[in-house]
């Protein structure tokens, strides 16, 4: 008898709260793709784990918590399940002379204690990730395409884009990104250490937990190993912001991504290709007059699969 394929989900909401960084719509996103996955999807509630920075929150999404999630999915992963990664909150981006390219950038996310976690490190984690299983990780945060690193672009930057306007809404706007120099100032006042490299702070502070972008000699590790199943949705394009739209007292809170998605999913029965959903968001954040482009990375076979499906036998 073939064994039952599973859907397993992390999904990550930090709101960083009572905090200059803080933002509004990020739990409230995770919380309604929960019960999308359940709804829409056939997750079952006990394969979905939730961390959040809420007051009562079990688990806080810190560096390592994530990380751990993350790892617990795809180290349990057989072929033909289907994994899930959303995340919401802060994106950054990390200057770095990788092959000699002074001016270039590497993508991160921001956890709740600013462990941060790169691009190497989910390049590292599709890498593992067993033969005929999919991981799709949708970031609702800054600078957030190309976030899988070295995955191949389906559209982003060199698609062609139609840039937008102001955001026509009449909610507050707020930009999912800390300036890696505010990340940088963050940790030296925690360390003490007086150096600008900030892969030093993040190892004095995290130990063995900080991102594999800063331990010694990973990289080489982790060059992409061809079309592999890692799937990226991601909320822009590397050098473009994602927004927190918050309506006050009017409404609930949410991240314009994420929100694009839901309402997708919402207004088209069957299946959507992962094409199509990101095609479908970026049509709808243009309606909203949003100047932020989601973009897709992956191969592609998986650009025209199913979004949420489980993969084909080959």
């Amino acid at each position: 008898m073939e064994a039952q394929k599973k859907r397993v989900a992390v999904l990550v909401g930090c709101n960083y709260p009572n905090t200059a960084n803080e933002l509004h719509g990020c739990i409230n996103d995770v919380l309604a793709m929960k019960e999308t996955l359940v709804k829409r999807f056939g997750f079952d509630d006990s394969n979905i784990e939730v961390l959040t920075d809420a007051p009562n929150s079990c688990k806080l999404p810190t560096g390592a918590n994530i990380k751990q999630a993350l790892a617990n999915m795809v180290d349990g992963a057989k072929a033909g399940d289907v994994l899930y990664f959303h995340y919401s909150g802060h994106g950054t981006r990390i200057p770095s002379k990788k092959h000699g390219q002074t001016f270039h950038h590497e993508e991160a996310i921001v956890p709740c204690d600013f462990n941060l976690i790169t691009d190497l490190d989910f390049r590292q984690l599709v890498n593992r990730l067993a033969k005929g299983a999919s991981f799709t990780i949708l970031s609702d945060s800054c600078h957030s395409g190309g976030l899988i690193d070295k995955e191949k672009e389906q559209i982003g930057p060199s698609s062609s884009v139609q840039k937008g306007s102001t955001s026509k809404t009449c909610y507050t706007l707020t930009h999912k990104t800390i300036p890696y120099d505010s990340i940088q100032q963050h940790l030296s006042s925690l360390t003490k250490v007086i150096t600008t490299d900030i892969g030093t702070h993040l190892l004095e502070l995290f130990g063995s937990s900080a991102s594999l972008r800063f331990q010694t000699a990973s990289h080489a590790l982790l060059e992409a190993l061809g079309p592999d199943e890692g799937i990226l949705l991601s909320g822009c394009q590397a050098d473009e912001t994602s927004a927190d739209m918050n309506p006050g007292v009017a409404g609930k809170a949410y991240g314009a991504f994420s929100n694009a998605v839901e309402m997708v999913v919402r207004e088209k029965e069957g299946d959507l290709s992962n094409r199509e959903v990101v095609v479908r968001a970026r049509k709808v954040l243009q309606g909203q007059g949003f100047d932020q482009h989601p973009c897709l990375y992956c191969s592609d076979e998986n650009a025209d699969a199913t979004f949420l499906g489980h993969p084909q036998k080959t």
